[in-house]
């Protein structure tokens, strides 16, 4: 008999917030992380959804007194604590770290070495704050790896592998990352518009985000959320572009429906990736379309997050999660006038909805592109 999968615990450190909580607060307010920032590199000025470094100092100051740790670091650590702190550590849990980038901002420092900037290295160092026994997963697959990471430890657990795991996810805006999506002239003037008629790129952010998953029902509490179907597949379409006819988005949702059983007609919500591009957004509309799903509420965060990169999955997740419990969808900020072909349900403002069933999608470089569908317990 195939094991059931849980979420019980989740969390985030984000421009709004440094737990689940806040985050949905602002949210709710309608509130942004996207601020008109100052010269990086080559960029003179730029919008980004940037963590205050004097706040994210202060709050891991509360927590330990080690200096060593890079920003990205002690997001990630002040993302997982929460959860670890709940929970017993064995030597059948899974660490399971999911980034884009990491700490690549450290290849510039002639001392650190390459090997500092080294995703391996990264894992084992957060890994080893939290005296885990076993081996660190990492999951970098461009912006599909925040999803991904979670149905990585579903399909471990369920093999029996381990027996739950805690999954971290993480990425900072780096002069790095900052000039290769200015080179791919993908970056928006101003804060990104995701599905709008003048979107015009993307706006990119940094957060982590962290999740507690389990086969542990004795662990179940009302409304946690159950994981019951995944799909990711790469059309190795292009290095940056997207399938136009969405074969990789639509092949991965169906995947997730036939491993679960749900009717489509059931769904009540989709956190779709919503990057701003014009690409990218016509091909989730496509792709939507053709599983018949244009009726199903979709939303975007990239609005009030911006691009998280390698977080942007695990994050939106666990906002999404809050949709579920608090049965309540929020706006697709940036939204105004439907800007792809194929029409689909953005959210427009926040309204309340019976939400016991949800979908999160992502799409990202290289044709990588990865579904997984939740269920609410009641």
């Amino acid at each position: 008999m195939t094991k059931t999968i849980y979420i019980s615990d989740t969390n985030c450190i984000t421009p709004l917030g440094f737990d689940t909580a806040s985050n949905w607060e602002s949210l709710l307010k309608g509130n942004s992380g996207i601020q008109l920032q100052e010269k990086v590199g080559m960029l003179e000025s730029f919008y980004a959804s940037i963590i205050d470094s004097e706040k994210l100092n202060i709050a891991f100051g509360l927590i330990s007194t080690e200096t060593h740790f890079t920003k990205l670091e002690k997001m990630l650590i002040l993302a997982l604590k929460p959860l670890i702190d709940k929970q017993k550590i064995t030597d059948k849990t899974a660490f399971i770290f999911s980034t884009t980038k990491g700490n690549i901002s450290l290849l510039e420092q002639e001392k650190k070495g390459v090997e500092a900037a080294h995703l391996s290295n990264l894992a084992k160092k957060i890994s080893d704050v939290f005296k885990f026994s076993t081996t660190p997963i990492v999951v970098s697959n461009a912006c599909v790896s925040g999803v991904l990471a979670i149905a990585v430890a579903k399909r471990m657990i369920q093999s029996g592998v381990y027996e739950d795991a805690f999954v971290v996810a993480g990425d900072v805006v780096s002069e790095f990352v900052l000039s290769g999506f200015n080179s791919f002239q993908a970056m928006s003037a101003l804060p990104c518009k995701p599905y709008d008629k003048d979107r015009n790129g993307v706006t990119l952010g940094e957060a982590a985000a962290a999740v507690y998953i389990s086969s542990n029902e004795n662990k179940l509490k009302k409304n946690d959320i159950k994981i019951i179907g995944d799909g990711a597949i790469n059309d190795a379409n292009h290095i940056s572009g997207p399938s136009r006819t969405g074969d990789g988005l639509f092949k991965s949702i169906k995947s997730t429906f036939k491993e679960s059983g749900l009717n489509p007609e059931k769904l009540s919500y989709i956190s779709a990736h919503g990057t701003a591009t014009f690409y990218n957004d016509e091909m989730e509309a496509v792709a939507f379309n053709r599983l018949g799903l244009h009726n199903v509420p979709v939303n975007s965060l990239k609005g009030f997050y911006g691009h998280t990169l390698g977080a942007s999955g695990l994050l939106e997740t666990v906002i999404a999660i809050e949709s579920a419990r608090e049965n309540q969808l929020l706006d697709s900020k940036g939204f105004t006038e439907i800007g792809v072909t194929p029409a689909i349900a953005i959210t427009k403002g926040n309204s309340p909805c019976k939400i016991n069933y949800f979908l999160k999608t992502a799409s990202g470089f290289g044709g990588c592109n990865t579904a997984v569908l939740f269920e609410k317990v009641n």
